[in-house]
């Protein structure tokens, strides 16, 4: 066995392979970037070199200085995690004439699997269904409208040479063909430094189903059922879990056999994930394989009892897999939520900043993979995945319950994160029925919130959490005051009714409040709704509070200022502005909502840097029309024109640097 392993990553998953190399024996040797430190990876691993500067190109993707790191640190093996140069062919032949082992498929198999258009060719060799379109890359002198018209619309236009959904662009007629495949080889050159397009037909509303396969250099490969991701944002997941509500006996066989098939056809050994769209008639499409370990792959872990990084290296020092498919069991069901830093309610676009607080979710059956603390300074240079927090269940329902409640916990201050967002999903009926496709959030969310109202149980469950700390709170700073009822027999008595008027947006609620802090029991009316609640001891001020509300558990996340006390729960975001009703009736204290200001600019929606400027000062543009294009965590977004409006000043230039907030372009008046 490997005495000595380093880890080309960060972050989280840099964390999850020291756990498995701890446990084995193994000493690890991590490399970071000027800017990670201070990172936990560092700090974690028995031994840490610094490689570059902050940017990935001079650190994390520099092939020579990782292996001249491995080398000098006396390592006999290297893991890429996922991400940067896991999928590179390149670094797998240079780690492999350097003496070394990479932990993941030989560098043929890479290649040929990392060339989409390859890889299809390959999977009709080996069986293996295809999306019908034109496979080939399409060429400067080819007829590109009459391809397309063969292949169909709407179709999909594909990077050769990429994946993450990088340069992929869904064109629905032939007047929007020339300038999407334009597009699209621009951004797959930049991200990929390849601009070779292919297009196949666009399945409508499939769900995106993977199946993890593992392989050694004995002929041996087992897959281990699969996982839907069909959850996504800008081609990118946000929920995954395993079994598919889609995928059952015979169908479940034949993706994996298939799935087998062209593992075995490719020469592959170590851990891959072989990923398909299935459509409403359950037919099934490969779209392309991964060749390394998978973000999700917790689910499958959770599920089967197998540790997959464990796998990856017993198969890299050339172990046999010591499993045989008879022996793969998927014991219940698992889903695993992506916390990244992004905010959802302005297009999922990244945020940055400094982790303030920090609080991970516990409890049984709650696994959490972090990369992160507090303190950690979340940057532009890498990608915006922070943690992972993964549930199991006996049943599907059982394991989204103790996800939601887990995630109802997760605290996370210093910067926006989608927490709450992957929890509205979670809570969201249809996600509950398993009525899943990759439209999901287009279909059930505007601007990163559902499009239906939220439970009104969750809400007076949220104005109980909220009242009691206002309530606490209120009492801890007149306890000096002595603010106490009559006197009964000369000793004072405190209070045991309370009233409150809760305003939430348009609605208000009217709250009475019977108990005591310190007896932790309480009576409590919303609006004619009665509860019995059991409080756990109070401190001055609690983020996190955990109240038993007849009977069951909730978990409540808040923000206290004053008279407004911001909760969360079960994916729903609510300001509270609590009142006794005598202040209540001063109706002129009540505070007035501010009417926006339009301006006559665009604002950056986040820090990145500007990799093309499309448009020129004194032309008219139509809203929504993109203007700029800002690459931020490895992901380039468009930013679109506010209205139809001439443009006054372009104030930046490809290359530039910008902040959030800051003004990109002025519009005439």
């Amino acid at each position: 066995m490997f005495h000595k392993i380093l880890i080309a990553n960060r972050g989280e998953i840099a964390l999850r392979i020291i756990r498995t190399c701890r446990r084995m024996g193994i000493h690890t040797v991590a490399v970071h970037s000027e800017a990670d430190f201070r990172s936990r990876h560092v700090r974690e691993a028995d031994e840490a070199c610094v490689i570059g500067e902050a940017p990935a190109a001079k650190s994390y993707l520099d092939k020579d200085k990782i292996i001249e790191t491995a080398l000098a640190h006396g390592c006999a093996a290297i893991h890429p995690g996922y991400g940067f140069l896991s999928e590179n062919a390149e670094f797998v032949r240079m780690v492999e004439d350097a003496g070394l082992v990479f932990i993941g498929p030989p560098a043929e198999a890479t290649a040929l699997l990392g060339d989409k258009t390859a890889a299809k060719a390959l999977a009709v060799r080996a069986g293996v269904p295809v999306v019908p379109g034109h496979h080939e890359p399409i060429g400067d002198s080819d007829d590109v409208q009459a391809i397309a018209h063969r292949v169909g619309f709407p179709l999909l236009l594909k990077p050769a040479g990429g994946g993450g959904g990088r340069g992929m662009r869904i064109v629905s007629s032939p007047d929007d063909l020339l300038c999407a495949l334009s597009e699209c080889r621009d951004e797959t050159r930049k991200g990929f430094a390849d601009d070779r397009i292919f297009m196949e037909r666009y399945v409508s509303r499939p769900r995106h189903i993977e199946i993890q396969i593992m392989a050694d250099r004995h002929g041996n490969i087992v897959h281990m059922g699969e996982r839907e991701c069909s959850i996504q944002r800008r081609y990118q997941k946000v929920i995954e879990e395993t079994p598919s509500p889609a995928v059952h006996g015979d169908l479940r066989l034949e993706m994996g056999r298939v799935a087998c098939a062209l593992a075995r056809e490719a020469g592959y050994v170590g851990a891959g994930t072989v990923e398909f769209v299935l459509d409403a008639e359950k037919k099934f499409y490969f779209l392309e394989m991964n060749t390394r370990l998978q973000v999700e792959h917790p689910v499958t872990e959770l599920v089967t009892g197998l540790d997959l990084v464990e796998m990856q290296i017993r198969v890299a020092d050339g172990e046999p897999l010591g499993v045989e498919q008879k022996d793969i069991v998927l014991n219940g069901w698992a889903i695993e939520a992506r916390i990244c830093a992004e905010d959802p309610s302005r297009d999922f676009f990244p945020t940055t900043g400094m982790i303030t607080r920090y609080a991970m979710p516990m409890g049984n059956n709650v696994r959490v993979d972090s990369g992160v603390e507090a303190g950690s300074v979340i940057s532009i240079y890498y990608d915006s995945l922070l943690a992972k927090v993964a549930a199991w269940g006996e049943t599907r329902d059982k394991a989204r319950k103790t996800l939601i409640r887990a995630l109802n916990g997760y605290h996370l201050e210093g910067l926006v994160t989608n927490v709450d967002f992957a929890n509205a999903v979670l809570d969201h009926p249809a996600f509950a029925r398993g009525d899943l496709s990759t439209d999901f959030i287009d279909d059930h969310f505007v601007d990163g919130t559902s499009i239906l109202p939220p439970d009104p149980e969750k809400i007076r469950h949220m104005i109980m959490a909220a009242v009691l700390v206002y309530h606490v709170r209120q009492r801890v700073v007149r306890e000096s005051l002595k603010m106490m009822a009559p006197h009964v027999g000369g000793t004072p008595v405190r209070p045991k009714s309370h009233q409150y008027v809760v305003q939430v947006d348009s609605e208000v609620f009217e709250v009475h409040l019977e108990g005591d802090r310190l007896t932790k029991m309480w009576n409590i009316m919303v609006n004619n709704h009665s509860y019995e609640v059991v409080t756990p001891d109070f401190e001055f001020y609690r983020r996190r509070l955990k109240l038993q509300i007849d009977g069951s558990y909730r978990m409540f996340r808040l923000n206290y200022r004053e008279k407004h006390i911001q909760a969360a729960y079960c994916g729903i975001i609510r300001t509270f502005e609590i009142y006794s009703p005598r202040e209540w009736s001063l109706a002129h204290y009540m505070p007035r909502r501010k009417t926006a200001v339009v301006e006559n600019v665009l604002r950056c929606p986040m820090p990145g840097l500007v990799v093309a400027v499309n448009v020129a000062e004194g032309t008219l543009v139509r809203r929504g029309q993109e203007l700029l294009r800002i690459e931020s965590m490895k992901m380039e977004s468009g930013i679109g024109s506010p209205g139809d409006l001439l443009v006054e000043k372009v104030l930046v230039q490809p290359g530039q640097a910008v902040e959030t907030d800051e003004v990109l372009v002025v519009f005439g008046t």
